[in-house]
């Protein structure tokens, strides 16, 4: 737990920890439905509205995020960033990576000598970051790949480390998504799972409640011409395992060493867990 893993002294971001909640996002599901939202569905089904709403938002991505977290995200993911020891030489596999921007810094950091593969199951998305990472002049040692989280296409034992940043919550079947990021983790690499989870304090909760259901449906009709994707959102980071929930599925998974951080008040955690 966070009281006695060393993750705890790597970052000291708003370290409340999490209480113990009733709320884990995997109690509405069954053998064959899931949720997409608030609403069941067909597991089989899931995959394809989920790509429906990244078609729908690719584009104006990068903005909406800068809108809705009045730019903290990039204070989450530099956190990220820090927490996942990559050094030059390093093999790293940047999940749901979207537009690139941790994919853009982890090819920094591992130099001319290591890898980063930017891999989304969305191929707008995965074209956003390919054309964000190009138009930055980062050509050479980076690997695009369009892949299911669930089953990832890699040999096993391949990665020093594993980041999936917001991007979790839409996998259909999170606990074999997370036993897929063990297989092709190297042993001592580390798992870095970021996300949106469940606030620590009451009245931060239902503030984020009123701001979460009437704000980001508005600026997404606005901005993105589309307020059902933003609702989505919304619901879907309800439905999310909570900080609790999703440490004890990675230790199902056989991650070691588990941890999170709570930033924001637990608006957002970062998990982490190694391979050994």
């Amino acid at each position: 737990m966070i009281g006695s893993d060393p993750f705890e002294e790597e970052l000291a971001v708003d370290s409340v920890s999490a209480s113990p909640s009733t709320h884990s996002g995997a109690n509405s599901e069954s053998a064959d439905t899931t949720h997409f939202g608030y609403t069941d569905v067909p597991k089989q089904e899931k995959e394809r509205l989920v790509g429906g709403v990244f078609d729908s938002v690719a584009s104006r991505y990068d903005i909406m995020n800068d809108l809705m977290s009045f730019g903290v995200h990039r204070l989450w993911k530099r956190a990220t960033i820090d927490a996942s020891a990559v050094r030059p030489g390093h093999q790293v596999l940047d999940l749901a990576g979207g537009t690139g921007d941790l994919a853009s810094r982890f090819a920094t950091r591992v130099g001319k000598q290591g890898r980063v593969v930017l891999s989304d199951i969305n191929a707008s998305m995965l074209a956003e970051g390919r054309a964000r990472l190009e138009n930055e002049g980062k050509v050479s040692g980076i690997d695009y790949v369009l892949a299911n989280a669930e089953c990832l296409p890699f040999e096993s034992n391949r990665f020093d480390c594993i980041t999936i940043a917001f991007g979790l919550r839409n996998v259909t079947d999170k606990q074999r998504a997370l036993e897929s990021m063990y297989r092709v983790l190297k042993p001592g690499g580390r798992l870095l799972v970021l996300e949106f989870s469940k606030p620590v304090l009451p009245l931060l909760e239902k503030a984020y409640d009123v701001y979460s259901f009437t704000a980001l449906p508005l600026m997404g009709r606005i901005i993105a011409n589309d307020a059902d994707s933003y609702r989505y959102l919304a619901e879907s980071i309800r439905m999310h395992p909570d900080q609790d929930t999703l440490e004890s599925m990675m230790r199902e998974a056989g991650f070691e060493r588990t941890g999170y951080q709570n930033f924001t008040g637990g608006v957002v955690a970062l998990h982490k867990g190694f391979k050994l």
